[in-house]
Parts: C-alpha cells; structure tokens; sequence
C-alpha cells in the first residue's frame, strides 16, 4: 500500500498516472461493455424496445450517480488518511459508508417501485412503450444492492491506490452479462425467452457476483471492513464526515441524469427513433470518453493524497498533464467518428433514422469530447482536494447554465440537430471554464 502511495506522491507525475489509470480503463471498460451488451441484444428485437431502455437510462445513471457520489466522498477521505496510515479510522469510514449505502437503497428501492408508470409518463414514455419500460424496472429496482454496494466499495479499494483489483471486479461483470444476456433475452437452449425481462435478470446477476467479489476483496485481502455495531452517535459523525464530500458531488452526479430526463423530455418530441437513438448515444459516449473517465477518476486519488502531504505544485503539474491527454483523446475520438460514426452505429440498429441521428451526433459532438473531459477531471481534483462546491458549481455551469437552455432554444430553431450542437458548444465553454478555475485555484494556494 505504501508503494502505491508513493507512485501517486513522488516521482514523474505522467508515468504515475498511466500507471494508474490503465487498470481504471479496463474497469470502465467493463461498465461500458456491460451497457453497451444490453443496448446490442436488445435492438436486435426491435426499435419499442431500445426505445424503452433509452427512457430507463436517465433514472439508472440517476442511482448510479448517487451510488459514486457515495464513493466518491468516501475514496476522497480515505485517500487522504491512508497517506498517514490512519487505518482504524479507514476502516471505520468504508463500514459506516457501506451502511449508509444500505439506507440510501431501501428508500429507493421503495420509491422506484411505487413510480414506475408515473415517473415515465412524465418523461414523454407512450402508452406501448411503458409496458416494456415497466417489464425491465421492476427487476432492476430490485437489483439496486448489487450495483450500489460494488461501486462504493470499489472506490475504497481504488482510494489506497489500487486501480487494478477495482477494474478486474467491473471486467468480470461484464464478461458474465455477455454470457447470460442472450440466453435470457433470446431463450438459448433450455433457458426461457424473457426479452427485456431477460436483460434486467442478467444485469442483477452479473452485478451480484460483482459485489460478493468486492466484499470479499475488502475483508479478507485488504482488511479494509469490519463489521462491528458502533453507537449512535459515531455512525453520525462518521456520515457527516463522508456526506460533506458524498453530498455535493452526488448533487453534481445527479443533475446529469436529472437534466437528461429533461433532454428526453424534449427529445421524445421527435419520436421513438429519435428516443432508440439517444438510447443508443448516451452508451456510446460511455465508451468514447472511457480513457478520460479513467483519468478523471485517478486524479481525484492523486490529487487527494497529494494534498494530503501538501504537494499543491504536483498537483497543478498534474493537471496540466491530465488536460493534454484528455484534448488528445478528443481529437482521436474525433477521427474515428468522422470516419466510422454510420458503422458504429449500426451494429446496434437497423432502422435508418436510428443509425442517422446516432451517426450525425457523434460526428458533430465528438469534437468536443477533450473539453468535456477537462471538465470531468476538474471536478475529480476538486473532490479530491476537499472543495466539493466548486465541483458542483462545474457540472452547473454544463448543464443547468449551458446544455438545457442552449438545447431548447436550438431544438425550436433547427429541429433535432439542435442537441447536437447544444452539447458541442456546453462541453467547449464549460472546459474553458473548469481549466481557467483550476489553474487560478491551485496557483493561489500555492
């Protein structure tokens, strides 16, 4: 543990990195593969259905963005303590996160399914789509513990400066749904045709045995979690402590799915196509912006364990560095794009509306993606460097300030291709914005 530490505070900043963010990249490979799978098979039934998981997807990453605000707070305590060995009071905040983690899913689980029909209706879902929406949420409500847990504890994990063991768990996942996902869906061999039933079944399952992998990992290889009962009054130290980071950056996780109900909202406008479409794109960004995510995930571990020790110089090195590569990311994303976007999207759609809208927004986005990333690690090292508000205020200024109110008033002008270059100009201005903060934040502290 102590070696990690020290590739993340001493040393050459790019090798360290890359050394880090490399296994996250497989890890989030894992996330987008497991995604991606489901989105494959299921547009091979038909456009109701993909049009159906489209409508799902801003309510999931909704609860996945609370599931990481919840990591994340806990990874950016920890990676500051772990510098000084504070293991006792590391172990006490990864057993009192995964507690509170336990809380937070009751009442979901609760909620989500009392508001099913409700909650779709107001995102714009049609009569014949909110059946199949209601087949696959009803399942995957039920399965939240197995995505909820996974990711908290992985972030604990990836806080000592372990990436690899993290991104192993999340691989092995996605390998198991790709096995199970047709055998259900489809009704291979002895097993029964359950189509977007099928999907969410393998889903629980693949994440369930993700999570047993995880709890084990922590309590026998790490020795991370104990499970003790603690009194009342630590349990609400403990939480005050984690949500100061888990609250704000789950705030700032949650108005993306939040502001993408309302994109759908305007989005459903223009018709299922346009909806299996979106559906579609927003997996697809997944994996176009797979190696930033990686990085951005990896700076909030430096940054934190660096402004642990009082390294702000390496911090703001590191920066600079982790700018670059996600501008040049960018640009090769870029390239492919310009060159394959019809290909790529049609391996998941047949339909010629489909593959044409996919196609012209990654083409006309995709430009943007380097700046989109400099954002994202922008609010990882201000979630690392314990100023969870200027991260929040980051992701406002995308989307409450730039995104939704550019994509409406352009949507009404030039149909459509309006979201497209809504996004494309809120990723360019917000990146600007987030580089120029955090130059003059970290400069001034210094």
């Amino acid at each position: 543990m102590q070696e990690r530490n020290k590739i993340l505070t001493e040393g050459p900043i790019t090798s360290a990195l890359a050394k880090l963010t490399w296994p996250m990249i497989l890890g989030m490979l894992g996330m987008v593969i497991f995604n991606l799978t489901d989105t494959y098979f299921i547009g091979k039934i038909g456009v109701d259905e993909l049009a159906a998981i489209g409508f799902t997807f801003p309510v999931i990453m909704l609860i996945a963005s609370i599931s990481m605000g919840m990591g994340i707070g806990t990874a950016s305590l920890i990676s500051r303590m772990i510098v000084s060995e504070k293991i006792l009071i590391v172990r006490q905040y990864a057993a009192h996160a995964l507690a509170l983690s336990v809380v937070i899913i009751i009442i979901f689980v609760t909620i989500g399914q009392l508001t099913i029909e409700p909650l779709f209706k107001l995102l714009g879902a049609s009569p014949d789509i909110l059946p199949l929406i209601k087949d696959y949420m009803v399942i995957w409500y039920w399965g939240m513990i197995f995505l909820v847990i996974p990711m908290v504890g992985n972030n604990i994990i990836r806080a000592t400066g372990d990436t690899f063991t993290p991104g192993m768990i999340m691989l092995i996942s996605a390998v198991i749904n790709i096995i199970i996902d047709p055998l259900l869906i489809f009704g291979i061999g002895p097993f029964p045709e359950l189509g977007l039933k099928g999907a969410a079944i393998a889903t629980v399952i693949a994440r369930g045995i993700g999570m047993i992998v995880t709890l084990f990992i922590l309590i026998r290889r790490k020795k991370l979690l104990t499970f003790y009962v603690p009194d009342l009054v630590e349990f609400l130290h403990t939480w005050k402590n984690i949500l100061y980071i888990a609250g704000p950056a789950t705030i700032s996780l949650l108005i993306t799915p939040l502001s993408i109900g309302v994109l759908i909202r305007i989005i459903a406008e223009f018709g299922n196509e346009a909806i299996a479409a979106f559906g579609v794109i927003v997996r697809l960004e997944m994996l176009a912006l797979l190696v930033i995510r990686a990085l951005g995930s990896v700076m909030m571990i430096f940054s934190g364990q660096n402004w642990g020790l009082g390294n702000k110089t390496r911090i703001f090195r590191g920066i600079k560095i982790a700018s670059l590569l996600s501008v040049t990311w960018g640009v090769f994303v870029f390239i492919i794009c310009m060159f394959a976007a019809q290909i790529i999207a049609g391996i998941f759609s047949s339909n010629t509306d489909v593959i044409q809208i996919t196609a012209g927004y990654l083409v006309i986005v995709s430009f943007s993606y380097g700046f989109q990333g400099i954002t994202m690690m922008g609010m990882s090292t201000f979630n690392g460097i314990n100023k969870p508000f200027i991260a929040f205020g980051m992701i406002v200024i995308r989307m409450i300030g730039l995104y939704i109110p550019l994509a409406w008033f352009a949507t009404s002008w030039i149909g459509l291709e309006g979201i497209f270059w809504a996004a494309f100009t809120a990723n360019l201005i917000s990146g600007a914005i987030t580089y120029l903060v955090l130059f003059k934040k970290i400069k001034a502290d210094n």
